[in-house]
């Protein structure tokens, strides 16, 4: 996969997105002037959240099982939270947390390349073929309420590479969408853009944006007829990209005089280095991910806290804050007490997830708290390092979406695919779906 045309498509992007973000557009605002009368229906939102290598599972006669297994003791609603997961403990209502859940295609692959497949539930067996992600194509339905479809939020920024991506987004023709990293550079960019300017000023600025994509356009289409097939194949890809570009662009340009919501975002550390401070870092994230649901500037959002195998910058998160070695050395050691270190690190990453489920609690809009209107999925794409089985799986939220909380499912592999759960998720959030990737129904209970 080639890198430049990435690279290139966010230059571009970046000198498009020229506006505030504002209130969502609301299909009454149409209607007449009776529409100042009409009460909007409450937003129905997705996110999504994932860590890699797996988690913590001793063996049931391990000193270390009752305390340090990453799922609970027992079943259904009685379940017994083992210190891993007791940071939810407060949350008890506002969760379902499901075991045996995984994408058959994936099952055979190696754990890490599974990472690629979480929200796609993708064929890589043999020739590279991933399709489109489950928060994209609730992006296609929910984007049209709101100035951006999705936001795709990780660590590391961009797409990565095939089998190590560094984003959890792919495009319908299955290519990666590149993620964003930098607290600062993603709000300015779309809760603060040109804030100052005048509507004139940033109508200027997205008109000679659609003017440097008409220019590459009509380079690329010259320039097509001279290439050989793996270079069309790269520009195929580079021309998806830019149309992505241009219709984010048009949509900056119908939102422009919608007038901006006020948010208050004085909390919100703009510049916190992960390097002394990762807890502070992923809740800066977090904080993004509230603002961009509580502003309903989209409706879709995901978030990789961190890469698979090691790579990239969220590996040194245990180092950092607990003084263990790298997450990926973590899940490969089999020295005496390595179940505890291991414990110890998911049990960091779940205070985050509570962090993440009492703000959206806490946090309200004109429809109540943010939480309720939400449906959050948080999760790994392997149960242990290598193991693309039984993944460790959390649902929050979506406590006005009829979602039934509060117990812990062991589903049947054999007869309940990972894509179930996203085709009633969809339906949740009223993107209508019968099937999606090797789905074979809705998940039976909890939804």
């Amino acid at each position: 996969m080639s890198k430049k045309p990435w690279h290139l498509d966010r230059r571009t992007f970046l000198k498009g997105l020229g506006v505030a973000c504002m209130l969502p557009y609301f299909e009454g605002m149409a209607m007449s002037s009776f529409s100042k009368f009409v009460t909007p229906q409450p937003p129905k939102r997705l996110c999504f959240l994932y860590f890699p290598n797996g988690v913590a599972l001793p063996p049931v006669e391990s000193a270390y099982h009752n305390d340090w297994s990453w799922f609970p003791q027992g079943e259904g609603t009685n379940y017994k939270f083992t210190k891993t997961l007791s940071p939810l403990t407060a949350f008890r209502n506002d969760i379902s947390i499901m075991g045996g859940l995984s994408h058959p295609n994936s099952r055979q692959l190696l754990g890490h390349i599974a990472g690629d497949t979480w929200l796609t539930g993708g064929d890589l067996r043999g020739e590279y073929k991933n399709n489109i992600s489950v928060d994209q194509v609730a992006a296609k339905k929910l984007g049209r309420y709101t100035r951006f479809p999705s936001l795709s939020l990780s660590t590391d920024g961009g797409v990565g590479y095939k089998s190590r991506v560094s984003t959890l987004s792919f495009n319908s023709s299955g290519r990666p969408i590149p993620s964003e990293h930098r607290q600062r550079e993603i709000f300015e960019r779309y809760f603060s853009p040109n804030g100052a300017s005048s509507t004139n000023e940033r109508r200027k600025s997205l008109h000679q944006g659609k003017k440097i994509v008409d220019l590459v356009l009509e380079d690329s289409k010259k320039l097509q007829h001279r290439l050989g097939a793996n270079d069309k194949a790269k520009l195929d890809e580079y021309l998806t990209s830019l149309n992505q570009v241009e219709e984010q662009l048009k949509r900056n340009e119908r939102w422009l005089d919608v007038p901006m919501k006020d948010f208050d975002a004085s909390l919100i550390n703009l510049d916190v280095d992960p390097v002394s401070a990762p807890q502070d870092y992923i809740r800066s994230m977090m904080d993004l991910i509230v603002l961009g649901f509580q502003t309903d500037a989209t409706r879709v959002i995901s978030y990789m806290l961190a890469r698979e195998d090691g790579m990239g910058f969220g590996d040194n998160f245990p180092k950092i804050a607990l003084g263990l070695k790298g997450h990926h050395g973590i899940s490969h050691d089999k020295t005496r007490g390595h179940w505890a270190e291991w414990g110890r690190y998911d049990q960091w990453l779940t205070k985050q997830l509570a962090y993440f489920i009492d703000k959206m609690k806490s946090t309200t809009d004109e429809h109540g708290s943010l939480l309720d209107n939400t449906l959050i999925l948080y999760g790994s794409a392997c149960s242990s390092t290598h193991n693309a089985r039984n993944c460790p799986l959390i649902l929050a939220g979506g406590n006005n979406l009829g979602v039934k909380h509060g117990s812990y499912t062991k589903f049947d592999e054999k007869h309940t695919p990972m894509s179930n759960l996203f085709v009633s998720m969809l339906n949740k959030v009223d993107v209508p779906t019968e099937q999606f990737s090797d789905s074979t129904g809705p998940l039976p209970s909890i939804l």
